[in-house]
């Protein structure tokens, strides 16, 4: 403990030099706008060298110039860089890339997935681009953004991801056969962010389509998880599906849990949900009394609370981010820069970082490119101005040229204290580093709009409002429009009454007294209209019970004629 006390003085020595030397520069617009280029031609350094040497393989292996499937055999850089294309201003592109995902993706393939990892990547990467074709100068369909070929594709990869919903628990198993469902030899064991992060993805593909069967899994999944929790509020790293015991029993908020905090207060944003709130307002006070020593994020015993792991992990680095969120604004300051003391140390974050010896840990020392204390720069630049997180940008961008750039791309470090290099250039390199780099530098880009510019929608939603702000992030870095859902489910809400309304105009009204002579005489309820002869729905479709006989809701005037509305006698 002691040791760890003499460490943590000098961490914040170090951490207040810093921030003196930072303060003591200011970053000039032209300097911000050189810094977008070099981001820009870095983005395109490893973009066209994935192009010309891996595609269509899911990523880059940058030290041999060719390419490897990954994740499943979805072109998943291309996927994943989509958005990016847009964000950096490169319409043309953004439309080619588009075009050819639609003529080559698909998802009827023998594969092997994570559910997990397909989720955030490619169902959140086709969401974000449908959701912003229309500002990419792309020609959309008349029911955009409720309709699309991007919109299809992603609600297609969704479903084949279903099937490993279907447990007792309603937990997700952590694999899934794109083509024949889970296979029956499949693990239980799953970690705790593959069962709760799918709350994002899954309730946007509901509202925008109008099927609720995605919100509802993740829903029950979040739920099922919630109730696992310990004695003293915690949850562990990996939990057993079927059973819901806890196989891996470290708490903490890196790898294994990282991405399940944070889709529950993303999703109480997007969705404007109290209830995923109050988790993790309930999580974050266990998570604060058990886990938090001196502004770091430990590992502890789920039940006990006592520490098992004295490290800092990469992974974590992104909860300062998550933490200007909801407001807490001084703790993330204090967290960030003990993080931001390892990039220096460093020239990036190993995966393991041992706290009390202020040094790597054995078989943990690589730098796969992560973007996550990039991330939290940006949203605390954002919410603060403050031009140290500039300078953590700059060091990044700098320290990713100096030790990664190789000819045919940027390559992950296999080891950040030497600076050896491993043959692999992930996708969220171009999703989320770059992303969030580009970002970083660029206050004014449309992603940070503060709702003073929006674009009006058209047809069937000329009265939504879309690109207002307040984009909501997926762990991937992929945006999500908060309006457009609620431009979408508001219109199959319409639609769902209008159904009602017609359902209810066109069954029989007899009268009382030949209601109570045909129930007298039979016993039996008076019989229905057989729903193929309904004027409301296809053949073959369940009617549901009429809703209202008068409406009063605000889309009911647009039946109105005369000042009258629709009623059971008209």
């Amino acid at each position: 403990m002691l040791r760890l006390l003499c460490t943590t003085i000098l961490c914040v020595i170090h951490v207040l030099t810093l921030i003196n030397n930072a303060n003591g520069q200011e970053f000039t617009e032209m300097e911000m706008a050189q810094y977008r280029e070099k981001i820009k031609s870095m983005f395109y350094h490893a973009y066209n060298s994935y192009l010309d040497n891996a595609y269509p393989y899911d990523e880059l292996r940058p030290l041999t110039c060719d390419g490897q499937d990954t994740w499943g055999s979805f072109s998943l850089t291309l996927i994943d860089a989509l958005d990016t294309l847009l964000i950096l201003g490169n319409h043309t592109e953004f439309q080619r890339v588009a075009t050819l995902l639609q003529d080559t993706v698909h998802f009827d393939i023998d594969v092997n997935a994570s559910v997990f990892e397909t989720n955030i990547r490619v169902v959140g990467g086709l969401l974000s681009a449908h959701l912003l074709s229309r500002r990419a100068g792309m020609e959309v369909e008349s029911g955009w953004p409720c309709s699309g070929p991007l919109l299809r594709m992603a609600e297609d990869a969704a479903r084949k991801l279903l099937p490993a919903f279907q447990t007792p628990t309603g937990m997700p198993y952590g694999t899934v056969n794109l083509l024949r469902g889970v296979n029956p030899s499949e693990t239980p064991v799953t970690c705790t962010a593959g069962v709760g992060t799918f709350i994002l993805e899954f309730s946007a593909l509901s509202r925008l389509t109008g099927d609720p069967v995605f919100e509802d899994v993740a829903r029950k999944a979040l739920r099922s998880l919630w109730k696992t929790r310990s004695e003293i509020g915690l949850v562990g790293n990996h939990i057993d599906v079927l059973s819901k015991k806890w196989v891996a029993q470290d708490s903490g908020i890196g790898a294994g849990v990282d991405s399940y905090f944070e889709y529950l207060v993303k999703g109480s944003i997007m969705l404007q949900d109290e209830e995923l709130l109050s988790m993790f307002l309930e999580y974050d006070k266990a998570i604060k009394n058990y886990t938090k020593f001196d502004d770091w994020y430990l590992w502890v015993q789920m039940h006990k609370g006592t520490v098992s792991m004295p490290v800092f992990q990469s992974l974590e680095a992104f909860w300062p981010g998550l933490q200007s969120l909801i407001g807490d604004l001084d703790s993330a300051l204090r967290t960030f820069h003990n993080y931001y003391t390892v990039w220096r140390q460093f020239g990036g974050l190993p995966e393991f970082y041992s706290i009390p010896q202020g040094y790597t840990v054995d078989k943990r020392e690589g730098y796969p490119l992560r973007p996550e204390l990039i991330e939290s720069a940006m949203y605390l630049f954002k919410a603060t101005e403050d031009h140290t997180f500039l300078q953590l940008g700059r060091d990044a961008i700098e320290s990713i040229e100096k030790i990664t750039r190789v000819p045919c791309g940027y390559a992950s470090v296999k080891d950040i204290r030497d600076h050896k290099l491993d043959n692999r250039m992930e996708s969220f390199f171009l999703a989320e580093t770059i992303k969030y780099l580009y970002l970083l530098f660029d206050p004014d880009n449309f992603l940070h709009n503060s709702g003073l510019d929006f674009e009006l929608g058209t047809g069937s939603s000329e009265d939504c409002v879309f690109g207002a702000g307040g984009y909501i992030f997926n762990t991937e870095a992929h945006p999500l429009d908060p309006a457009a859902l609620h431009c979408c489910s508001r219109k199959h809400e319409e639609r769902r009454e209008l159904q009602d309304i017609l359902l209810n105009l066109s069954e029989p009204h007899p009268s009382p007294q030949d209601t109570q002579s045909q129930e007298t005489e039979s016993g039996m309820e008076p019989p229905v209209m057989d729903s193929s002869e309904s004027i409301a729905l296809k053949p073959g479709t369940r009617r549901k019970a009429p809703l209202l006989s008068c409406p009063m809701q605000p889309f009911s005037a647009r039946l109105a004629v005369m000042g009258q509305v629709f009623s059971d006698s008209t």
